[in-house]
């Protein structure tokens, strides 16, 4: 309510701002980078790309493109692209401790279809139909974010005979969705037959929305998906996780925050 006083607040806050203004450096020492490697004809990345979209409207009245917001989508890319995965990640391995079959299972797989020395890429989902549905069950058993960020209907319209005025703030519950005993067979047991039919293919669900849905889909949808299995895959092609001795009891009740995090857990992790 008072932005121009929380600046001048130390603790939580001023430690938040600094990591921020970090970040924020980061990105434009990166940008300074891409300038003098002159890349604009021919873009690599993001960065080349919106390089490129500035100088191309750089004539262009009230255009949005500039230093400023590309410093502010690439901060939204690396925080999006980043937490969120890293706390899939922790849910990941910790459900290998808390079902140690499926783990087995996804090992044995890996080695019968993928040699020891393989690099894993994200082609490789097509031939590990298992895995894949593995990853995809934790995405959803998981669920990270309950609640989508506020969408705003922008126009009157009826939802399951409930009128909805134009302007209406609206916040899906994802959640609801991924956990729907119309859609899901055994909606609060983790189950990657969910996402396999009955010949062990792999099969999308329409109410697999992790990610949302519509025009506002989670932009960062197809990374996450690609950075999960790769690091998953990879960790599993090398490692078997186990519970360190003494551990009698996993905990695998979430922390509320922004996403919803594992308890801290320790794991043993043995080279195959």
């Amino acid at each position: 309510m008072l932005p121009w006083f929380a600046e001048h607040l130390p603790g939580p806050l001023h430690k938040a701002r600094f990591s921020r203004d970090f970040v924020r450096s980061f990105v434009r020492q990166e940008i300074k980078s891409h300038r003098e490697k002159g890349r604009i004809d021919e873009p690599e990345d993001f960065i080349d790309f919106y390089l490129k979209q500035i100088e191309k409207t750089k004539n262009v009245p009230n255009s949005t493109f500039d230093e400023d917001n590309m410093v502010q989508s690439v901060f939204d890319l690396f925080l999006g692209g980043s937490e969120t995965t890293a706390t899939t990640l922790r849910w990941a391995l910790l459900y290998m401790l808390v079902y140690p079959d499926i783990q087995d299972k996804v090992q044995k797989e890996l080695d019968a279809v993928l040699s020891p020395s393989h690099l894993i890429c994200y082609e490789d989902r097509k031939k590990l139909p298992y895995t894949n549905a593995v990853v995809h069950e934790i995405l959803r058993f998981s669920s990270i974010v309950l609640i989508t960020i506020p969408r705003e209907a922008v126009k009157d319209t009826t939802v399951l005979g409930y009128h909805v005025p134009k302007g209406t703030l609206i916040m899906a519950n994802v959640d609801s969705a991924l956990f729907d005993p119309d859609y899901w067979e055994t909606p609060h047991r983790f189950n990657p037959g969910h996402f396999l039919d009955k010949g062990g293919n792999f099969v999308t669900r329409e109410a697999f929305l992790a990610f949302s849905a519509g025009h506002r889909v989670c932009p960062g949808e197809t990374m996450a998906k690609m950075e999960l299995f790769i690091m998953f895959c990879s960790l599993l092609q090398k490692f078997k996780f186990t519970v360190p001795e003494g551990v009698k009891e996993i905990n695998t009740d979430f922390i509320f925050g922004s996403t919803m995090k594992p308890h801290p857990y320790k794991l043993c992790a043995v080279l195959r």
